[in-house]
Formats: C-alpha cells, sequence, structure tokens
C-alpha cells in the first residue's frame, strides 16, 4: 500500500453470538450463518482481501448488544466504528444517546426500519429529539430499509440535513424480479440529498442463487450515477453474505463492477469506494490505529 492511500474499510460487517439470539434471526434453517461469528472467524478474509479496518453493525434492537459490540470493539482493532441501537422513540432516547456516545467507537445508531409493523415509522416527528441529539454528537444514522420505506426515509432525511444519513444494502432493491422501476425513482431522490451516502452491500443476498456481476450491473448503475463515487460505500454484510457468496468472492466482484461502470474510474475513485468514504462518512480516522494495516 502507498503510504497515501486511504485505508480499506469494510463498511458492513457484524459479529454475533447465538446464544443471546434466542427467538431472533437467523433461523436453524439458515444453516450458513446459525452459528457464532466472532473476530476470529472474520481475521483470515480481511487480511486476504487487505482489509484494514471495519465497521461492526448491530444485529439486534437491544442496548445490551451495543454494549457488547463496543467490548469487542475496545479489545479488537481491526474494528474502527461501531453502529448500535436506541429506541429512538423512547422519551429519554437523548440522554440514551449521550451515555452510548461516551464511547469513541460508537460511529452511528441503526434503527432496525425493515422489521417494524408501520413502513412510515421514520417519518414520525417523534424521532427528531434522537435524530438531533445524533447530529449533534455527530453520529451516522444507519437506514436499514426496504424500497417501501424510502418515501418517508426521504421525509426523515428532508427534515434533519445536517444528520448524516447511510443507505445499508441500497434499500435491498428487488434484484431476483429485476423489476427495479420504483426502487430506481425512491433512490434517486433520496440521492438528491447531500448528506444521503449509500452502501454497496448486501446485494448477492437480494439477487438470489446464480447471482453474478452482469445481475447486479443494472442496480449498481444506477447507485453510481445517483450517489456518484464519493458518496457510495463498499461493504461485506458479513457472515450474512454466507448465504449467497464468500467474502473473497463478493470484494473481487465488487471491484469488477465499479471498474466497469466508467473507462475513466482512477485509483483515486477506487480508494474512496473501498475506504476514503467510510473513513469520512463515519470519521474513523478519530479512531483507527495504523498499526492494524494489513499487509497489500
Amino acid at each position: 500500500m502507498n503510504v497515501t492511500d486511504p485505508p480499506r474499510i469494510d463498511a458492513h460487517q457484524h459479529f454475533w453470538q447465538l446464544a443471546d439470539r434466542r427467538g431472533h434471526w437467523p433461523p436453524p434453517a439458515l444453516s450458513a450463518i446459525h452459528r457464532d461469528f466472532e473476530p476470529a472467524d472474520f481475521e483470515p478474509l480481511r487480511v486476504r482481501a487487505g482489509i484494514d479496518g471495519s465497521v461492526l453493525v448491530q444485529s439486534l434492537p437491544t442496548e445490551a448488544e451495543t454494549h457488547h459490540l463496543l467490548r469487542l470493539a475496545s479489545r479488537h482493532d481491526v474494528v474502527w466504528g461501531v453502529v448500535g441501537w436506541v429506541d429512538m422513540k423512547a422519551a429519554d432516547a437523548p440522554a440514551r444517546i449521550d451515555a452510548l456516545g461516551g464511547d469513541g467507537k460508537l460511529k452511528g445508531l441503526r434503527p432496525m426500519l425493515q422489521d417494524l409493523p408501520e413502513d412510515d415509522w421514520i417519518a414520525d416527528r417523534a424521532v427528531d429529539p434522537a435524530a438531533r441529539r445524533m447530529a449533534d454528537r455527530g453520529l451516522v444514522f444507519d437506514a436499514l430499509v426496504l424500497p417501501r420505506h424510502l418515501p418517508a426515509l426521504e421525509a426523515f432525511a428532508r427534515r434533519h440535513p445536517d444528520l448524516r444519513i447511510v443507505v445499508d444494502h441500497a434499500a435491498k432493491p428487488p434484484l431476483a424480479s429485476g423489476d427495479l422501476g420504483a426502487w430506481q425513482s425512491h433512490i434517486e431522490r433520496l440521492a438528491e440529498l447531500p448528506h444521503v451516502t449509500c452502501k454497496v452491500s448486501g446485494l448477492l443476498t437480494e439477487a438470489g442463487p446464480h447471482a453474478n456481476a452482469e445481475t447486479l450491473r443494472p442496480c449498481v448503475d444506477v447507485l453510481w450515477r445517483a450517489f456518484g463515487p464519493d458518496r457510495l460505500l463498499w461493504g461485506s454484510d458479513w457472515p450474512v453474505l454466507r448465504l449467497a457468496g464468500d467474502y473473497q468472492h463478493w470484494f473481487d466482484m465488487s471491484r469488477t463492477l465499479i471498474r466497469s461502470l466508467d473507462s475513466a474510474v482512477s485509483d483515486r475513485v477506487m480508494h474512496a469506494v473501498f475506504g476514503g468514504n467510510a473513513m469520512r462518512v463515519y470519521r474513523l480516522a478519530d479512531t483507527r490505529r495504523p498499526a492494524s494495516f494489513a499487509a497489500r
């Protein structure tokens, strides 16, 4: 790695212990991911891909899990930031955000919007005090949404121009059906807002079996034109990724896809999508440890 290059960041990955997840996803039928996943499992994958650091994202709607992830981050140099959870509609949500935000590794929060019964939950102004406190503390709002949630997310985003928002997994476009029209129109409207960015993650899982780069190209092309190279962040969504493919395969496919979108894609652009943008959006430079850089 050239010393002037930004680090290579996986902007979206998970660790979990099944003992903490009784009654929660994943079910035993998903055998590829129905087990514990810890930093030791991730280490060989990230080293092979040359990943220097990661953003560890919550997968349970509990503050207990957030505290667990922050403890992992304190012990493992590979975790440069954590996206946790609080109940954003709780009366004391701002105080809870302050308490969690005392840990410098906390970089964002994520309500699990895709699992909530109300598609417009995030448009409710009851979330505004929490959103304002997040913006005040420099935290990122990670949006785990499906296409049907995008109008409500846009309303929320327009009310909070000072809050950095990252759309997880490109809002899970319906790649398996190939009918991207409604998703595209909503994602393009959202991308008009300069404080909104998007993760190129989770797409293999959405595309279904036998997906390849050509399957994903129409979706990634929309993201490229809508957000541009400075507002896209690459993420693995590992270990959920194991349902659709392996880590190195997705990493290599993603780089091939980005390179193929524009003949003028430069090394600077590749560094941005695969690390620099995550460093900026999540402010990872505040907590990264240079000694943890992986060998190239």
